[in-house]
């Protein structure tokens, strides 16, 4: 055998010998590849998991403030309601309606702490020499405060802007005036006009006040009858905005100098819907002319 054979076999020796250690590292690295891949893949999953626990996490806690954050009401101030019959001095009511001062009739409410009213009628006989009639009304309504319909005395300055806008919109109302009226509440306003009725010409006043979560509102008509002078629209106006600043203040007596009866915190009553509590008489100035009894239903014999 030639030396050039004898060295083959040790050639192809060395030769497989590299060949199986290039095979070892390329199965070493095969293997370490899915490895790696899914160390990779776990630590993404991981990854995911523990993002998506502190995104549900989060949303958890929104959804838990916004249930802890819904808005708090201000309990209403106003907590009751004077008796309507007795909101007016004996001075007052002689100057209004003196024939009628001791003869006010109390309306008919299903809940005395939310809404009442009182009415007066006088009748002046003076024979051939004619008659002055007078009507008097007062009404009261308060709404109480509640998650679903607000505060309490923003419900009042609604119900006591359309009490002032009927007023002034009555059905068959000439000259028709309105003028802010001071110190009586939040806000007053007195609106007046002239309405013919088939017993004579009446002078028609309305003054509508709002003091916290309570509308208190003043109804007063005037007319002179059988002959007898019609009444100064003027002197009418300014007994009917002395009336409503003490049928105010009445309502602040009522509940206490500090004007609340509230101890803090949401008021769990319902709050007063104005067509619930205007059943007895809290529409009074759209209709009061006509609620206003007949001068012949109560004259002299």
């Amino acid at each position: 055998m030639s030396e050039g054979t004898m060295h083959q076999p040790a050639q192809r020796d060395r030769q497989d010998h590299q060949r199986a250690k290039r095979l070892h590292r390329v199965l070493v690295c095969a293997a370490a590849v899915p490895v790696m891949l899914i160390a990779a893949g776990c630590s993404s999953d991981s990854g995911s998991g523990d993002n998506a626990g502190k995104d549900t996490t989060g949303l958890g806690a929104t959804t838990s403030a916004d249930a802890t954050a819904a808005p708090t009401v201000q309990a209403a101030a106003y907590k009751k309601l004077p008796e309507p019959c007795a909101v007016l001095s004996k001075k007052t009511l002689t100057d209004l309606v003196p024939e009628g001062a001791k003869s006010g009739k109390e309306g008919t409410s299903s809940d005395t702490a939310s809404r009442g009213s009182c009415s007066w009628t006088s009748l002046d006989n003076n024979g051939v020499k004619g008659s002055q009639f007078r009507w008097l009304n007062v009404s009261l309504l308060r709404f109480d405060s509640s998650q679903t319909q607000g505060e309490g005395d923003k419900l009042a300055a609604a119900y006591y802007a359309k009490q002032v806008q009927e007023a002034q919109s009555v059905t068959g109302a000439k000259n028709v005036k309105s003028e802010p009226v001071a110190g009586a509440g939040a806000q007053a306003t007195a609106v007046r006009y002239d309405l013919k009725k088939k017993e004579g010409a009446f002078k028609q006043q309305t003054v509508v006040a709002q003091v916290e979560n309570v509308v208190v509102t003043i109804d007063y008509n005037g007319a002179g009858l059988a002959g007898d002078k019609t009444p100064d629209a003027d002197a009418l106006t300014k007994a009917a905005e002395k009336a409503v600043k003490e049928a105010v203040a009445a309502v602040t007596s009522a509940n206490g100098s500090g004007g609340g009866g509230s101890t803090g915190g949401g008021d769990s009553t319902p709050a007063a819907s104005p067509s619930k509590s205007a059943s007895p008489s809290a529409s009074t100035s759209k209709s009061a002319s006509k609620a206003s009894p007949s001068p012949s239903a109560t004259k002299k014999s």
